[in-house]
């Protein structure tokens, strides 16, 4: 896995990283944010691809009580100069299940069957947890 950038803690009263992006991602959403414009994940655990974070332009997925906000990225450009935060948001549901996991987010090669704006690119977000200690 190559190295990762974690994100800002977005959950009241913590002060730790749950969500980290590798470089190969990054490199990735900054190719999609110059497409889309300012993105936003959701990982919902259901339908579709599963447990793959799903990448949408922000706020195309509108998110509500039943959802949590477990991280912001600070996305940079290629040359470090900031683009814009990129929210990671989760099911309430789904984040009873994954509440003592760390999450990076990773891109691999081929398609998922989502919405997720990276599947014409012929890549996909995945999910690599890790229990936090």
């Amino acid at each position: 896995m190559s190295t990762v950038t974690e994100t800002r803690a977005a959950i009241e009263g913590e002060d730790f990283s749950r969500v980290a992006f590798t470089s190969d991602a990054l490199q990735l959403l900054r190719k999609l944010w110059g497409i889309h414009g300012p993105l936003m994940f959701h990982q919902s655990g259901g339908c579709c691809d599963g447990s793959s974070p799903m990448c949408y332009p922000a706020g195309e997925f509108r998110t509500g009580g039943s959802d949590i906000l477990l991280g912001v990225l600070a996305l940079d450009d290629a040359e470090g100069a900031a683009l814009g935060e990129i929210e990671f948001w989760m099911s309430a549901e789904q984040f009873a299940y994954w509440k003592h996991t760390h999450l990076t987010v990773d891109v691999v090669d081929g398609r998922g069957s989502g919405f997720s704006v990276e599947a014409p690119e012929g890549k996909r977000f995945l999910i690599r947890s890790e229990l936090m200690g």
